[in-house]
Order: C-alpha cells, then sequence, then structure tokens
C-alpha cells in the first residue's frame, strides 16, 4: 500500500509542477504564446498517462478520471474522450477471490445461497463487480425473484479506498498552496467531500436504502423503474437485487429495433433527472449509460420505461440550493444574463463580495449568440469563435471569487452526464427545448407560491405593524424615566410629533399591504381578498387624520 501511496504522489507533484512552469511561471517571462501553443499537447498527454495509471491501480483512481471525464465545462474534448472510457477498461477480480469474500458475508456457502452463479461478471466496476445469478426455492417464493444479480465488492477495496484518500488528501493541501486555487476552490473540503461519498458507495446497506427511498420518490409514475432488493441475501460488501437488464440506455440501435424513438428517450431523461433535481432533491449523482437501462413494457400506456441502477454516488440537494437552482433554469430558460447571475449568486457559487458586472455582460453576450443552439448546431460553429468567447469568458471568470457550495460537484457531474447521454441519443437534442416547458412548470408553481407567501407576508407585516404603536409608546417611556432628565417643553412637543409622524407612517404602510395583498389574493379568493381591500380602508382615514392633526400642531 505504501508503494501505491508514493506512486500517486509522484504523479501529482509531477505534473503540478510541469503546470507550475508553463501555466505560472514562462508567462512571467513574456513566454505566453509558448504556453497558449502547447497547453492542448501537454493536457492530452497528462490525460493518457492518467489512464494509464488509474487502468493499472483501480480503486479511486478510477473515480476521478470518471468525474474529469465529465467536466466538459473545462477540459477540452480530447481530454475528456480520452478518460471517458475508464468505465469499460476496468479488469475484473478472478472469481475463487469473489466466492470467497461473499461466503464470509453471507455466513454460507455461495451454492447454498444461490443454487446458479455465473462466474463471468456482467459488469466490472472500480469498487465491485456484479454477477447473475438464481434464488434458491425458499427465497424465491419469499421475495417473488428468481433471477437476481450479486454486487460484490472488490477483496481489499477498504484499505485501497483509506489509501486513495490520503492520497488524495495530500494533493488537495499542495493545491491549497497556491493561490490561484485557494482564491476560488476550497480544494480540501473538496476532497472530504469526494471522500463522503467514496465512503458510502462502499457500503452497500447505505446503498440499499438509497434505492428504496428514489423508488419511493417515483412511487406511481410510470416512466421510472427500480430494481427490488432481496434483503435476506444482502449485507454491507454483497447487495442482492432483481436482475433488471435491458437495453443500455445508449444503445440507438437497440432502441430503434424495439421501436423506441432515442430522441424521445433523450427528453424524456432530462425530464426525470430535472424532477430529481427540483422536485424530490435527491438525484442520482452517477447516471452513465451502464447505470440506466430502458425497459420496455407489455402492460399500460407506456411502451417503455428507465430502469436506474447503482445508487451508491446520489446527492441531496438542500432547500436553499434548490431554490437557487430553480432560478437558474428559469433564467436559462428566459435566456436571462442577469437572473442566472442571481442565481449563481443564490446558490453560492459567487462570494457576496464579487463585482458580477462584467460577467452579466458575459451571459447576455452568450444567451444572445449560442442561446437556443443544439448539439449539431454549435458543431457548425468556426472553433475560432468559440475560442475567442471561451478565452473572453475565463478571463471574466478568473477575476470572480468563487466557491463549490456542498454536494454541488455532484449536481455537476450529473448535468454533465445527463447532458452527454441525451446528445449521443440524439445529435441534434437542444438543451433549450427541455429546459423550456420544464421551466414554464416551475414559473407556475412559483406563482401558486407567491400568492401563499405574500398572504402570509401581509399577516405578519400587518401583526407588526400593529404592535409599533405601543413600542413607540414603550420608547417614549423609557427615554423619559431614563437617567437623562427631559424637563424642556420643546422636546415633550417634538417627541408628540415624531409619534404622531410615526403612527401615521405606519398607517400608510399598512394601508399599502392590505391593498396589495387583498388585489393579489383575489384572483384565488374572492372572498377574503375583498375583505383585506375594504380593511385597508381603516389604516388610510389614519393616516389621513393623523396628517391633519399633525399639519395644524404648530412646531416651535
Amino acid at each position: 500500500m505504501r508503494a501505491r501511496y508514493r506512486r500517486i504522489l509522484r504523479f501529482a507533484s509531477r505534473y503540478l509542477v510541469q503546470t507550475w512552469w508553463y501555466e505560472l511561471f514562462l508567462p512571467r517571462l513574456g513566454l505566453q504564446v509558448l504556453a497558449d501553443r502547447t497547453r492542448s499537447r501537454r493536457m492530452l498527454h497528462i490525460a493518457r498517462r492518467f489512464r494509464v495509471l488509474a487502468i493499472d491501480l483501480g480503486g479511486l483512481m478510477i473515480k476521478v478520471g470518471q468525474f474529469m471525464s465529465s467536466r466538459l465545462d473545462v477540459l477540452p474534448p480530447e481530454v475528456t474522450s480520452e478518460l471517458e472510457g475508464l468505465q469499460d477498461e476496468v479488469p475484473p477480480v478472478a472469481f475463487p477471490a469473489i466466492r470467497t469474500l461473499a461466503e464470509a458475508e453471507l455466513g454460507v456457502s455461495l451454492e447454498r445461497a444461490f443454487p446458479f452463479v455465473d462466474p463471468v461478471p456482467v459488469a466490472a466496476a472500480s469498487l465491485g463487480q456484479a454477477h447473475r445469478a438464481r434464488l434458491s426455492e425458499a427465497d424465491a417464493a419469499e421475495s417473488g425473484l428468481l433471477d437476481v444479480i450479486i454486487k460484490i465488492q472488490r477483496p481489499g477495496i477498504d484499505q485501497i479506498v483509506d489509501v486513495d484518500l490520503l492520497a488524495l488528501r495530500k494533493v488537495g493541501g499542495w493545491l491549497s498552496r497556491v493561490r490561484l486555487v485557494s482564491d476560488r476552490v476550497d480544494m480540501p473540503a473538496l476532497v472530504e467531500e469526494f471522500a463522503h461519498t467514496s465512503l458510502e458507495e462502499i457500503d452497500y446497506l447505505h446503498e440499499a436504502q438509497n434505492g428504496e427511498r428514489f423508488a419511493q420518490n417515483f412511487a406511481g409514475d410510470a416512466r421510472v423503474g427500480v430494481p427490488q432488493l432481496v434483503w435476506e441475501r444482502t449485507t454491507r460488501r454483497v447487495l442482492t437485487m432483481q436482475d433488471v437488464t435491458a437495453i443500455k440506455s445508449n444503445d440507438a440501435v437497440a432502441l430503434r429495433a424495439a421501436g423506441i424513438d432515442p430522441s424521445e428517450v433523450a427528453h424524456e431523461f432530462a425530464a426525470v433527472m430535472f424532477d430529481q433535481l427540483f422536485t424530490h432533491g435527491f438525484f442520482h449523482a452517477d447516471p452513465h449509460p451502464g447505470n440506466i437501462f430502458i425497459t420496455p413494457l407489455t402492460e399500460g400506456e407506456r411502451k417503455w420505461q428507465f430502469t436506474f441502477i447503482d445508487f451508491g454516488m446520489m446527492g441531496e440537494v438542500p432547500d436553499g440550493l434548490r431554490q437557487g437552482l430553480r432560478q437558474l433554469l428559469i433564467a436559462a430558460a428566459s435566456r436571462d444574463g442577469r437572473g442566472m447571475v442571481d442565481g449563481i449568486r443564490q446558490v453560492g457559487v459567487l462570494l457576496p463580495s464579487a463585482d458580477t458586472t462584467e460577467l452579466e455582460r458575459a451571459m447576455t453576450k452568450l444567451f444572445s449568440r449560442f442561446g437556443g443552439m443544439g448539439f449539431a448546431e454549435l458543431q457548425e460553429v468556426d472553433p475560432r469563435e468559440f475560442r475567442a468567447f471561451a478565452n473572453e469568458f475565463s478571463d471574466v471568470v478568473r477575476t470572480l471569487p468563487f466557491q463549490l457550495p456542498e454536494n454541488f460537484l455532484l449536481i455537476v457531474r450529473a448535468m454533465s452526464l445527463t447532458s452527454g447521454l441525451c446528445s449521443s441519443l440524439d445529435p441534434a437534442f437542444n438543451i433549450w427545448d427541455a429546459v423550456e416547458p420544464y421551466s414554464a412548470q416551475l414559473i407556475r408553481s412559483e406563482g401558486g407560491n407567491l400568492v401563499q407567501d405574500v398572504a402570509k407576508q401581509v399577516v405578519s407585516v400587518a401583526g407588526v405593524l400593529a404592535r409599533l404603536p405601543q413600542r413607540l409608546d414603550d420608547l417614549t417611556t423609557r427615554v423619559e424615566e431614563g437617567r437623562v432628565a427631559v424637563q424642556t417643553p420643546r422636546l415633550d412637543r417634538r417627541l408628540g410629533m415624531l409619534e404622531r409622524t410615526g403612527r401615521q407612517l405606519i398607517s400608510a404602510v399598512l394601508f399599502a399591504a392590505l391593498l396589495i395583498g387583498g388585489i393579489v389574493l383575489r384572483s384565488d379568493d374572492a372572498v377574503f381578498g375583498t375583505v383585506l381591500m375594504w380593511l385597508s380602508v381603516i389604516p388610510l382615514l389614519h393616516a389621513l387624520f393623523a396628517g391633519i392633526v399633525a399639519r395644524r400642531g404648530p412646531l416651535p
């Protein structure tokens, strides 16, 4: 394990020094052109070397590579394409070692638990592998299942994950000392978030609970299916579930052969992922094609459904973050650059001190030029135009202080994989076509919430304003009874004038609150809205009467 740790650190230190030399040192010597000219070649070389390292070491290095392959927003296509095949290149563990671990976990021989187990894995991943199996008659009668999939952890993966996290924490510490990185990203926090997610992934009991929660969120939704669990044959390192193998979600040829339109799959998949993020706040953070099947249906109105598997990497969206994401989605659908920036700030990516004037201008320019374009249309744009805009946009972003909120890394990953899958199914897929109807739905729901919020705020403001006169009286009494002796009649009269003016202002504000509240609520509740509008007359009369009295009282 020490050799593994040192190998990861040697790789990281070598290429961090190389990056520092080209990206920081040479530009200070006036050699920025040299750094720009060699950047693409250097990044591709690093990606290839990391791919070799990840395949050789396995463990979390595969996960790191998979994450980088999804960062289409910051890495060039040649780098992401070099890393995107890592999931399919994980070598399987020999079956005897898998058998030993499974029997130790289940407490019985594999033949007793499963009359049939295919020694050839149906899938091999970085943390475990899956085998087809058949339940015993007793287990089949109890669960109602016969054919199942057994997911078994790789032997020794706990120790491998611990070593990999130790190395990643070290690299994160190095990066946190680089001001260019530390001013924008809290690398130690980012590594800890990755560590938390990875440790949850190697606990199959936690994954099973996630699967049940996901199934409850989509209960009654014919678009989504979830495999049934066999809890009697599930432990922390062994997970047994229904065999739901079907058409791989990115297999457009097989979909067409089954009479399923790949373009329809792309649009519905985007809608399902939006529901997870913006409605449920609990989402599948690893929606790559191997984790989503398209299952043909023989009953009901629908001809097919999405079947999700592998719930080890899930994300949660807190209410505040979800509201910010909703605002981002609505702004994106309406091509609102200022709204996008406000949403980014509300999400928490931008620090409060950030000056967003230039970012708003860049966003507006982005929407005016590329807004509404699909993937196929973007491919026809002159690469030089893309490069010029990317450079300008990058210069703006580099000047802004930003941070990654909790779980934001998983959101970015989920959306990147979603976009990639949809575009592979339909090259003409336009993300705006998926965003606009969903954002319209959000606007309608937000409108209903707005009416409720206005009603609550009107009642709250009315209560506060009704109590303010008494508070002013109490404040006046406290001033009069304080240590400062007030014996001048002029001051008494000024306090009286201040009190009357304050009450006049309170009445005016209360009148406006009741009137506006009544107008807003009248469309949904005519009786209550009308009552509020009539009640607004009382504070209006008080404001006018107080104003007349105030004008008659001469100010000394």
